[in-house]
């Protein structure tokens, strides 16, 4: 395969991986919608539903090189907490609040939030055009927050919601700064499989001690939604986005990535009847700028 050949097929993985990623908080608030489930409930099934794939992967790249120490293993296991669960959790608790479109938006905070924490741990001083992109990425959240964050329950509820996806951002930023140079070593595919499939444990654990199997008595629905949750917008646009960093590196990426919030306002408003604001769409737009501006490295 040429170099041309080999960059455009990176370039449409990283598009379809994207889109079919950014199907996930549609099926949530389906969900949602659909049946009172809990996010506990809604977690797990997503996770048990993903982990026979990922073991599948992780016994079929047990003998890659190189092999994995104890550090590695906790590591690992550290990792996955923090940027599978926690983010996941966090993300679908707040989903229960806020729209799908808003939502992603919020969430797609997480390359800033890398800058800040590489300044603050790693002591990289962020550059001129980056501390304005931060500057505009922020003002976008507030005229997002301010459009909906009205008095009442309502407005308080957003807010929450809000807060609690700004920390699943935050977690899933954590995660990627302290996985970077871990991935480098034992590869993105097995990395990406190990760290699912031990984050698969602490979301058992919780939902056999806060919720009744009873919660399992579900529509068959919404086991269709849960299993395109596990597998279509879990499994695989995460080794199909990990194949297409690849091929096109972190730069292309970034900007491809931009159609994700894009991708899922137009659909939840759409699809689900979500109200969306032109303050909120102004909102939206400095938010993805900013991030694009802190991503992309000038050349």
């Amino acid at each position: 395969m040429s170099a041309a050949a080999y960059r455009r097929w990176g370039v449409a993985l990283a598009v379809a991986g994207t889109l079919v990623f950014s199907f996930r908080p549609i099926l949530v608030k389906l969900i949602y919608i659909t049946y009172p489930a809990s996010a506990v409930t809604v977690l797990f099934l997503r996770m048990a539903i993903s982990l026979p794939f990922f073991l599948v992967v992780a016994w079929w790249l047990r003998h890659d090189e190189p092999r994995l120490t104890r550090r590695d293993w906790a590591a690992l296991i550290a990792l996955g907490f923090i940027g599978y669960y926690a983010a996941s959790f966090l993300d679908m608790l707040g989903l229960k609040y806020v729209g799908a479109g808003v939502g992603r938006l919020i969430l797609y905070l997480y390359p800033t939030l890398v800058l800040l924490i590489s300044f603050v741990f790693l002591h990289r001083k962020p550059t001129p055009r980056q501390l304005g992109a931060l500057v505009m990425t922020y003002a976008g959240v507030t005229l997002i927050l301010a459009s909906q964050a009205h008095g009442g329950a309502e407005g308080r509820l957003f807010v929450l919601g809000a807060m609690l996806v700004f920390g699943s951002s935050l977690f899933y930023a954590t995660y990627l700064v302290a996985s970077a140079e871990l991935v480098k070593r034992v590869g993105s595919m097995r990395f990406t499989a190990y760290s699912m499939a031990v984050a698969t444990l602490p979301a058992v654990v919780q939902f056999f001690a806060l919720e009744p199997l009873s919660a399992l008595d579900l529509p068959g629905r919404i086991w269709f939604y849960a299993f395109l949750l596990g597998t279509f917008c879990t499994v695989l646009p995460l080794f199909i986005q990990a194949e297409a960093l690849k091929r096109i590196g972190a730069t292309e990426f970034a900007l491809i990535g931009a159609l994700g919030p894009l991708s899922v306002a137009v659909t939840s408003a759409l699809g689900l009847d979500e109200h969306f604001t032109l303050f909120q769409a102004f909102g939206g737009a400095l938010i993805i700028l900013g991030v694009l501006l802190v991503s992309l490295k000038r050349n």
